[in-house]
């Protein structure tokens, strides 16, 4: 126990002496500190103990870079910023989302197109180059006369079907209830995707928030970190072969 605190005493002393010597300046890591310490004692070292390397500086995140990511996919700038853990959600959205989109689409194009073909059987329509608006007036009137009467009525002569290609006549009440019915089913089911359109861009936004947040988070936590000061003290040679003392302080910046 004398002989350690000797050489602890010596080691202390030389480096107290070796402070004085050299001009005050910042030290900037971890590193550093340990060659002012120990660049005249090296003989102290021992093969056991580990080589000093400088540390790794963490690298800012950009809250713009982040938002950009999550603009073009949800979830993927909150990836880049280290905050996935909310980012999967959006990125859940995002798929569920256009799962139900492309649902729409296919089951209302299918309505549509039964719907058409169910005209063309039981009101005697040609389907071909007609617009959206005749098929509503076929599901509203039973055949052409009746539509055109009532234009008259209101005085509406541009509205009058005078074209014999867009001549109707449905076999009955039940058939024409029946068209207007899955017609209308299709064209909500595709009207809806407007709906599910604005909720994938509301996604995008609140995604590319959400990402900007995660960044800016990010830093101030690496700024908290780089704050502040580690001390640490080890023995050279370990307790069976002690050569003096490692008094190590570290500072991220």
């Amino acid at each position: 126990m004398i002989r350690i605190s000797g050489v602890c005493t010596l080691f202390l002393l030389s480096s107290t002496l070796l402070f004085a010597a050299e001009p005050a300046r910042r030290f900037t890591n971890e590193y550093e500190i340990r060659r002012d310490l120990f660049a005249q004692t090296s003989s102290f070292l021992t093969p056991s103990m580990p080589s000093l390397q400088t540390q790794d500086v963490v690298k800012r995140k950009s809250p713009a870079l982040a938002a950009l990511y999550s603009l073009l996919v949800p979830g993927l700038g909150e990836y880049y910023a280290d905050g996935f853990g909310s980012g999967r959600f959006f990125l859940i959205a995002e798929g569920a989302f256009w799962l139900t989109y492309a649902t729409f689409d296919i089951y209302g194009a299918e309505q549509r197109g039964d719907s058409r073909a169910f005209a063309t059987t039981h009101a005697g329509i040609v389907a071909a180059g007609k617009d959206d608006q005749f098929f509503v007036d076929i599901g509203n009137f039973a055949n052409t006369q009746e539509f055109n009467d009532k234009r008259l009525r209101e005085r509406n002569l541009e509205r009058v079907y005078n074209d014999p290609a867009y001549r109707w006549s449905w076999d009955s009440e039940a058939s024409r209830l029946q068209f207007k019915d899955v017609r209308n089913s299709g064209e909500n089911a595709l009207n809806n995707r407007k709906f599910v359109v604005s909720a994938i861009i509301i996604n995008h936004i609140a995604s590319a928030i959400n990402a900007a947040r995660c960044a800016i988070s990010y830093n101030k936590n690496i700024e908290q970190q780089s704050g502040a000061l580690q001390f640490k003290a080890d023995v050279l040679g370990g307790w069976a072969n002690p050569h003096g003392i490692v008094l190590t302080v570290s500072k991220s910046f």
